[in-house]
């Protein structure tokens, strides 16, 4: 089995004060100890770095802390999917055939890179955002 963590997911999983912190965790736990193969987009590691160090908590976490998540409990245990320029304009000209704009984007890429990756399960707190998307996937969208 394999699953693509969205970065909702992965920010619960590593912020212990958010309040799916448990839920999330349980599912980097179970990749950690090798009971499916964990997928991040690419894109997800960018837009984590960013969240994790902007969130308002205190004391807040560095860029330093920051890497040492991401590369302790991302990068070590799951597998980095990159989009090709050719990924990006079939999304971005998908989204424009069934009339969706905005921040929608970025999740269709994340899905993108999960039909890529040849996963089965994409894990998020975002699922309705996701299954709107339509990109004839058999992935099962699912909410830890």
């Amino acid at each position: 089995m394999k699953i693509l963590f969205d970065t909702s997911t992965l920010v619960a999983a590593l912020v212990r004060p958010h309040p799916m912190h448990a839920r999330s965790f349980q599912w980097l736990k179970r990749s950690r100890l090798h009971e499916f193969d964990m997928i991040i987009s690419s894109h997800t590691l960018a837009e984590l770095y960013a969240v994790l160090t902007s969130l308002p908590l205190s004391p807040r976490i560095t860029p330093d802390m920051s890497w040492r998540l991401i590369n302790e409990n991302v990068i070590a245990t799951g597998s980095i999917i990159a989009l090709s320029s050719s990924d990006y304009i079939s999304v971005i000209r998908h989204l424009q055939n069934i009339g969706f704009s905005g921040g929608i984007i970025y999740d269709a890429l994340i899905l993108k890179a999960a039909i890529k990756s040849g996963a089965t399960h994409l894990l998020t707190f975002n699922a309705s955002d996701f299954k709107r998307i339509e990109m004839n996937s058999e992935i099962q969208i699912i909410e830890p």
